[in-house]
């Protein structure tokens, strides 16, 4: 496994991390992909075998059972100071007004439930989950500082937003002398690359590592797809909840010159594109497993080198596009 640190802050992470959106209850949310803790279990095993210590969850995950399975598993698995957890908040948890958002009192009610559901008195990396426009960012920001004082997250983290909103909370942190945001959690992959306009960039000049969702497209790179029934996973089947449908001709072809480098390689598509993300500057790479061959591929993507001729046949279809992603549907 090879490691970065993430971004300007001292933290060490694995360049994969095991991203557990796919842990659950099928009880508790909609998605027939998700997995219980006995299948989980493997997963994280050879995750932890692997070398991966970046562990990526969020209380939204199946209202909280994601958490639960991955605190549990991992208290058996590895001892609690080699392994870095990361949680988020803002989703909507309950029927109540404040049950979502990044307003005080939501935030510092999450942030004692994430700890209670993943066996922990500290999570490493406490992310907010999407902007909330409807709280001031003074407010956020200051109970964000409060968890960390309080040793209840040692670090701080965004994801998925516009690179003015993440300046200005920046701005505010520094004014204020604020604990500042560590990492930006962002939709990176091959056929969606509209956050190096602005947002890589803003990372980059103030030393905010990047850690990347959905690095295969949500599985249209690993396979291709006209729709979603044509998956070959029970996720690849089901419909993103962020209406995020690879269909577009630029997309066909992107996929096609990965499938052409791949069977030249003699390799899985996936090892191409984790390859091509990592290339990119990435502190880590975020691996949606549902099985254990997903996550192999990623580990095996470790000794893949693209030639800049690879890289440049890849890049050069890509057309720019609508943002999309920054809104999340309540879960």
């Amino acid at each position: 496994m090879q490691y970065a640190r993430l971004g300007a802050a001292g933290l060490k992470v694995s360049r994969l991390a095991l991203g557990c959106m796919s842990f659950g209850s099928r009880e508790r949310d909609a998605f027939r992909w998700t997995l219980d803790e006995q299948a989980a279990r493997p997963l994280l095993r050879l995750a932890l075998e692997s070398g991966i210590n970046l562990f990526d969850t969020a209380d939204a995950y199946s209202r909280g059972a994601s958490e639960l399975i991955v605190g549990k598993l991992l208290k058996e698995m590895a001892r609690r100071e080699e392994v870095v957890i990361a949680t988020k908040v803002f989703a909507t948890m309950g029927a109540k007004p404040n049950d979502r958002g990044l307003s005080r009192q939501h935030v510092m009610a999450s942030i004692d439930a994430s700890l209670k559901r993943l066996q922990t008195d500290h999570v490493d990396l406490y992310q907010i989950h999407r902007f909330d426009a409807e709280t001031p960012v003074e407010e956020t920001l200051g109970a964000l500082d409060d968890i960390v004082r309080a040793g209840k997250a040692r670090y701080v983290g965004a994801s998925t937003m516009h690179a003015w909103q993440l300046a200005r909370m920046l701005a505010v942190s520094d004014r204020r002398g604020l604990h500042r945001f560590v990492s930006m959690q962002l939709q990176y992959n091959p056929v969606y690359r509209e956050e190096e306009r602005e947002m890589i960039p803003l990372c980059a000049a103030e030393g905010i590592g990047l850690l990347a969702w959905s690095p295969l497209a949500g599985g249209f790179l690993a396979h291709g797809r006209a729709t979603p029934q044509e998956g070959t996973t029970e996720r690849g089947r089901t419909p993103s909840p962020l209406g995020t449908p690879h269909d577009r001709a630029p997309d066909r072809r992107i996929f096609q010159v990965i499938c052409d480098l791949a069977q030249a390689r003699g390799i899985a598509n996936a090892e191409i594109v984790h390859a091509w993300c990592l290339g990119k500057g990435l502190a880590s790479s975020l691996v949606g497993a549902t099985r254990l061959t997903h996550l192999q591929q990623a580990i095996d993507s470790l000794r893949t080198t693209l030639t800049a001729e690879e890289i440049a046949a890849i890049e050069a279809p890509y057309e720019p596009q609508a943002v999309y992603g920054h809104r999340v549907r309540p879960h």
